[in-house]
C-alpha cells in the first residue's frame, strides 16, 4: 500500500569555511553545513563518457509505492518506491561503516541497509539511516511527461540518474503526479581506489531544478508558501546522514531557495566527504579542514529526543 499522505512536521575556494552546528540539548550531533561556494557550475549533468552521449544505464523498477512489497511498473513509473539491495561493484566507507550494497529510492536519494520510501526528509538529516542525498524530496514519476530513475553501473563508477528519459535530459516531476516543473539531477559513485583525475569518491550533479517540495509536504506548485518553511512545508535535504543525527549538508539543504542553490551546480567529495573545492587551497587549510571532518565524526553522541 502506498503510504498515506498528509503534511507532517519532521522535527572553496580557498576561503571555504566549515561551519559546525550542535543541535539537541544534553546530547547533540554534529551537523556540518557546506557554504554554496563549495559548489560549483555546471556545464551538464554527468554521464561516464560527457553530457548525455552515453547512455543512462538501466531504469530503475521499484516497488509499486511506499513499502508494498510488490515489484512496480516496468516503466520505472512510481511514488514512493524504492529498489535494493543492489550489489555495489565497490565497497564504501560511509561515516566509518564499509558497504557493499546499497538501496535507490525514487524520492532523489540512496540509502544503506534498507529502502526509504519517507517523501519528507527528516531534519537536516534526512532518515533516521544512512543516507546519501543529492536532492532528498517527494518525487512523484507517474505523470507520462516525467523522466524516471536510471541507474548505471561498471567496476569503476556507479550513476543513479533522477530524470533521464529515452536517454535525454528531462527531470522528474513532483506529488501528486505534477510535471509542469521538472528536476534533474545525479549522484556518482566512483571506486574508492581508483578515482579519475579531476573526479572524486561522490559527486553530485544538477541540471536544471525546478521545485523543491511536494504538496504532501506542505508545497503549493513546488514551493513553500511563505512563512511555512519548517512549519508546515519542508522543501528538500542536499548531504550525507549516518542516521544517527550526524550530517552533512550544502547550506540551505531544508530551507527555501535550495533548489536555486544547486541549479546547475555540482560538487565532488573525497572519500572522507571532504568537499574538493573548485580552487585548491593551501596545503596547510586542506589538513585544517581533513583534522575538522575526522574530529567532528569522532565526537559523534547519542541522540536524546
Amino acid at each position: 500500500m502506498v503510504q498515506p499522505r498528509s503534511p507532517r512536521r519532521f522535527g572553496l575556494t580557498a576561503a571555504l569555511i566549515f561551519l559546525v552546528a550542535s543541535v539537541g540539548t544534553s546530547a547533540s550531533a554534529d551537523i556540518i553545513s557546506l557554504p554554496a561556494s563549495a559548489l560549483s557550475p555546471s556545464p551538464g549533468v554527468y554521464t561516464p563518457g560527457g553530457l548525455f552521449t552515453d547512455t543512462l544505464g538501466n531504469i530503475v523498477v521499484m516497488t509499486g509505492g511506499g513499502n508494498a512489497p510488490n515489484v512496480g511498473l516496468a516503466s520505472g513509473r512510481n511514488d514512493d518506491g524504492f529498489s535494493g539491495p543492489i550489489l555495489l561493484p565497490f565497497a564504501i566507507d560511509f561515516f566509518g561503516t564499509t558497504y557493499n550494497e546499497l538501496w535507490v529510492n525514487n524520492n532523489g536519494n540512496v540509502s544503506f541497509g534498507g529502502g526509504i520510501a519517507a517523501y519528507t526528509p527528516t531534519g537536516l538529516t534526512g532518515a533516521a539511516q544512512p543516507v546519501i542525498s543529492p536532492f532528498f524530496s517527494d518525487v512523484d514519476t507517474r505523470n507520462p511527461a516525467s523522466g524516471v530513475t536510471y541507474l548505471d553501473s561498471n567496476a569503476q563508477r556507479v550513476v543513479v540518474t533522477w530524470g533521464g528519459s529515452s536517454g535525454s535530459p528531462a527531470g522528474v516531476g513532483y506529488y501528486d503526479r505534477e510535471a509542469d516543473k521538472l528536476d534533474l539531477f545525479q549522484l556518482v559513485l566512483n571506486d574508492p581506489n581508483n578515482i579519475p583525475a579531476g573526479q572524486g569518491a561522490i559527486g553530485f550533479f544538477y541540471g536544471q531544478m525546478q521545485w523543491e517540495v511536494g504538496f504532501a509536504s506542505g508545497g503549493q506548485g513546488g514551493f513553500c508558501p511563505a512563512g511555512t518553511v519548517g512549519i508546515s512545508c519542508f522543501p528538500g535535504a542536499v548531504g550525507f546522514g549516518d542516521g544517527a543525527g550526524n550530517a552533512i549538508t550544502i547550506a540551505g539543504s531544508t530551507q527555501a531557495g535550495i533548489s536555486g542553490i544547486v541549479n546547475n551546480q555540482y560538487i565532488w567529495f573525497n572519500k572522507n566527504l571532504t568537499p574538493i573545492p573548485p580552487d585548491v587551497p593551501e596545503p596547510s587549510f586542506l589538513l585544517l579542514l581533513g583534522t575538522g571532518i575526522v574530529a567532528a565524526y569522532r565526537r559523534r553522541r547519542k541522540v536524546v529526543a
